[in-house]
C-alpha cells in the first residue's frame, strides 16, 4: 500500500486547500524500540523524507507507457501448498537459524547520503528532461494447463427478510492520554528479526485476531526479502501476504512472534494465492482475519492494479477465503466474493467480526476514498453472499449492496473492528486520509452511533504512516495497535493508554 501522506498532498494540490494537521497523543519514539536485543538498529518512523537530496541539475522523468502483452492462462493455477515446518529457533535470539540462506555477504550497504552529481550546495540548476519507457501490461486470456481444484458449488438462492436495525444512543469518544511506540515488529532491527528467520525484510500491515485460545495469528500484507532495500515496496522475492503466529500475552516490550508458515527452509510462504499480473490481478491482500470454531478466515481484496495517484488502487472483487489446518493452507471460497462492477462495489476491503449469531463485515470501496458500510450474515450462512443483509437507513436489507448507510461521515482506509465483551462495546479504527491520522471510535452497537473520532497517530509525528489494526488482547484502558510506515515499509506495535 501507498503513503497516505503523498495521497494526502496531492488531493490537497489539486483542490488549492490546506489541510490542518489534527492534534496528536503521539510522543518522540524511544531509541530503544528501536534497537533488538542484539544490537541492529532498526527503522524510525518518524524520520521524515530519509531520501536523498536531488540531483543537481534536478531530473524531470517523463513516463511513456508501451504497451506489454502478457499471456494469462486460464483457468488460474493450483496454488502451490508445499509447506515446510519450522525448526526451532535457536536459544540464542541473536544466532541466525540459516545463516546460509539469509546472511549472504552480510547486510546491504546504506545509500549515499550525497549521490554522484548533486554537490550538496543547494544551488539551482534548470532541470533535465529524461524520457522514461514504461511497460502497460496489456493482460490476454490463453487456455491453460492444469485448471486446480473445481469451483466451489454454488448454495441455493436464498431471499431475505427485511427486518429493523435502530441505532443505539451514543456512548461518548475514547479519550487518547497518551499513544507510545512499543516496538518494531518486523524486518531488519526488529525484536522478531524477520529478515534473518523468515526473509520478511519488509512488510506491512500486521493484521491480528485470536486463531485459537492463547494463540494469536498476524497476517501481513505485500511482503519482500533479503533483496528489499528503503524507501517502499521492493524486490524480487515478492510475495502478498504472509502469516505469523503469536503466544505473547506481555505486549508492553513487544509483539513477539513465534513462527510462521513457510513454504521452504527460512521461507515464509504466501498463503493466499496471487496471479502477480498488473491489469489482472497484481496482489492480494488481506484486509481481516478471524476464527469461527477449528476453522480460520480470512477477508481479502483482489487487486486489479494500482492507481497513478498514490495511495489509490483499483479491485476486481473482495473475497473470503478459509483454512482447516491452523492457517497452513488456504482456499478462496469462489462464491463468496463481492465484485467491483463499474467500480461501484462497497465492500472491497472489509472487516468481519462474529458476534453472537451473527457475522459483522464493516466495509469500504477499493482505494481510500469511500465511506464505511455494514451488513451482517448468520454464522451459518457465512461463505453465501445471498444471505448477507445490509443496514440501510434502520433496517437491515437484503441485496442493495451500493445501498448501506455510511456508518461515520468522511472517507475511511484500513479498517479495523473489535468486540469488547468485557465492556460490551465496538471499537473502530481506521486511517482518515483526508486528516492524515489514525483514529478511533466506540458504539454500543456495530449499526452505531458511532463515537466522534479520537486521534491515535497523526503524519504530523509520522509522516508516511497508514494502518491501526487493534490486538484482540488489548484491555478496555491500553489498547495496542500495530501501524504500518511506507518509507521503512515495516510494522510497529504501538499502545495507546485510554481514559
Amino acid at each position: 500500500m501507498v503513503v497516505p501522506r503523498i495521497l494526502t498532498s496531492l488531493l490537497a494540490a489539486a483542490t488549492a486547500l490546506t489541510l490542518a494537521a489534527a492534534p496528536t497523543a503521539a510522543q518522540t519514539p524511544d531509541s530503544t524500540a528501536l534497537t533488538n536485543a542484539c544490537g541492529e538498529q532498526g527503522f524510525d518512523p518518524s524520520v521524515r523524507d530519509p531520501r536523498p537530496p536531488p540531483a543537481d541539475p534536478p531530473v524531470v522523468g517523463v513516463p511513456v507507457p508501451y504497451p506489454d502483452f502478457v499471456p494469462v492462462p486460464l483457468p488460474d493455477p493450483a496454488p502451490d501448498r508445499t509447506r515446510v515446518p519450522q525448526d526451532p529457533l535457536p536459544d540464542d535470539p541473536c544466532a541466525d537459524p540459516c545463516p546460509d540462506l539469509t546472511d549472504p555477504g552480510g547486510e546491504p550497504e546504506a545509500p549515499d547520503a550525497t549521490p554522484p552529481g548533486s554537490s550538496g550546495s543547494g544551488s539551482f540548476s534548470l532541470p533535465r528532461i529524461e524520457i522514461q519507457p514504461r511497460p502497460e501490461t496489456i493482460p490476454i486470456p490463453v487456455p491453460g494447463g492444469d485448471p486446480g481444484p473445481a469451483p466451489q458449488p454454488a448454495p441455493p438462492p436464498r431471499f431475505g427478510a427485511i427486518e429493523p436495525g435502530p441505532l443505539t444512543p451514543p456512548i461518548g469518544a475514547p479519550r487518547v492520554r497518551q499513544v507510545d511506540l512499543v516496538s518494531q515488529v518486523t524486518g531488519p532491527g526488529s525484536e522478531n528479526r524477520t529478515d534473518k528467520r523468515w526473509q520478511v525484510s519488509g512488510t506491512d500491515l500486521g493484521i491480528t485476531w485470536e486463531s485459537r485460545p492463547g494463540e494469536i495469528s498476524v497476517v501481513f500484507g505485500d511482503t519482500f526479502g533479503l533483496d528489499w532495500s528503503p524507501p517502499g515496496a521492493n524486490g524480487q522475492d515478492w510475495r502478498s501476504n504472509v502469516l505469523g503466529r503469536s503466544t505473547d500475552t506481555d505486549l508492553s516490550d513487544g509483539l513477539t512472534i513465534d513462527s510462521m508458515v513457510q513454504d521452504s527452509r527460512c521461507h515464509a510462504a504466501e498463503i493466499i494465492a496471487s496471479r502477480h499480473i498488473p491489469n489482472w490481478e497484481t496482489t492480494t491482500i488481506p484486509t481481516s482475519g478471524f476464527a469461527i470454531g477449528d476453522r480460520q478466515y480470512l477477508s481479502y481484496m483482489s487487486v486489479r492494479r494500482w492507481s497513478v495517484v498514490p495511495g489509490m488502487w483499483y479491485t476486481n472483487y473482495g473475497g473470503i477465503a478459509h483454512s482447516d489446518d491452523d492457517g497452513r493452507t488456504w482456499t478462496k471460497e469462489r462464491q463468496a466474493q463481492w465484485d467491483n462492477i463499474f467500480g461501484l462495489g462497497r465492500f472491497q476491503v472489509t472487516a468481519m467480526v462474529p458476534q453472537g449469531d451473527h457475522v459483522y463485515m464493516f466495509g469500504t470501496p477499493n482505494g481510500r476514498m469511500g465511506a464505511v458500510g455494514l451488513a451482517r450474515v448468520p454464522v451459518d450462512a457465512l461463505l453465501d453472499p445471498g444471505a448477507y443483509q445490509y443496514w440501510v437507513n434502520g433496517s437491515w436489507v437484503p441485496v442493495v449492496e451500493h445501498l448501506a448507510t455510511p456508518l461515520v461521515a468522511g472517507a475511511a482506509s484500513e479498517l479495523s473492528v473489535r468486540y469488547d465483551a468485557v465492556e460490551k462495546q465496538w471499537l473502530m479504527s481506521y486511517l482518515d486520509p483526508m486528516a492524515g491520522r489514525i483514529v478511533l471510535r466506540r458504539s454500543a452497537s456495530p449499526q452505531g452511533e458511532w463515537s466522534d473520532g479520537a486521534t491515535l497517530v497523526d503524519d504530523d509525528e509520522y509522516p508516511r504512516m497508514y494502518g491501526g489494526f487493534m490486538h484482540p488482547w488489548s484491555t478496555r484502558d491500553t489498547l495496542y495497535f500495530t501501524m504500518s510506515e511506507w518509507d521503512s515499509y515495516n510494522v510497529y506495535l504501538m499502545r495507546a493508554h485510554l481514559e
